[in-house]
């Protein structure tokens, strides 16, 4: 039956994608990894879907490996794969999901990026010669938002000791205290921000939207003037979590302000953080 060859199955899936709305990113990552497996499953003559099983997935990943793939990326396609067949699952088309009997090949979690109190110090005092992104730092070390988020605000959501983040990707809608720094940082920025196109809060000096690659372009401009190597904006948000961790917030609390939707996801976080903190300490670098 054509319908159950694996080919025009996997189109299939990726119509499915499409018409939920998936990013365009998403859509082409799931088609390549998908791709791939195809092209596997044919070089073993498996072109039948009930014919997949456990072992076929699994020397798939194992083959990835073998070809220099790292442990990470073979997982992430396997996460592929079982979005896949969950799919097929929920559609009818299999009874079976033969991937949930296939383990993810394990790998060590790279340490979050924390930075120590020299270099904290240094990218703020560099910042501070210009309002703009002196207030796109401080905003990103005194609240732990994604850079997603900050692109996203709006004057409106600058209130007198809180900032509403709108709600963004899978983070839910919240608000964050505005400590004095940064309190000072935003009015600073606010007296010299030029009349723009949009309400939105950070604007190029045009008036339009400052957007993720604007805003990143402006960050990594400073990693690279106060010789910060291999960070990313991320690790603003690493930083402000450490800082809360070692001030004795909870992690509920902490939860909450970066908005995590599950406890584990911030306990974890937390794990890592520790061990990143107790290295540095003692290396003397905090």
């Amino acid at each position: 039956m054509d319908n159950l060859l694996i080919p025009s199955l996997v189109d299939k899936f990726i119509k499915y994608l499409e018409s939920q709305g998936k990013s365009s990113f998403t859509i082409i990552a799931y088609k390549k990894d998908l791709e791939q497996f195809v092209g596997y499953l044919t070089s073993k003559e498996i072109n039948d879907i009930r014919e997949v099983k456990k072992d076929d997935i699994s020397s798939f990943i194992n083959k990835l490996i073998t070809d220099g793939y790292t442990k990470k990326s073979a997982s992430r396609k396997l996460n592929s794969i079982r979005t896949f067949f969950r799919y097929l699952k929920n559609e009818g088309i299999l009874e079976q999901n033969p991937s949930l009997d296939v383990s993810h090949p394990k790998y060590a979690q790279a340490l979050p990026r924390i930075f120590s109190k020299l270099e904290y110090r240094a990218l703020r005092d560099y910042a501070k010669e210009d309002p703009r992104t002196y207030a796109l730092v401080e905003t990103l070390l005194q609240t732990g938002m994604k850079i997603g988020e900050l692109a996203n605000l709006r004057i409106e959501d600058i209130k007198e000791k809180t900032i509403y983040i709108r709600p963004y990707g899978k983070s839910p809608s919240r608000e964050v205290p505005i400590n004095k720094a940064l309190k000072r940082a935003l009015d600073e920025y606010l007296k010299v921000r030029p009349n723009g196109k949009t309400n939105h809060l950070f604007i190029t000096r045009t008036g339009n939207q400052l957007l993720i690659r604007n805003i990143r372009q402006i960050i990594d401009r400073c990693f690279k003037e106060v010789g910060i190597e291999n960070a990313t904006v991320n690790d603003l948000r690493n930083t402000f979590i450490a800082h809360q961790l070692q001030n004795g917030a909870s992690i509920e609390y902490i939860a909450q302000l970066v908005g995590h939707k599950r406890l584990s996801s911030t306990e974890r976080f937390l794990t890592l953080v520790k061990e990143e903190t107790k290295r540095k300490e003692a290396l003397g670098e905090l």
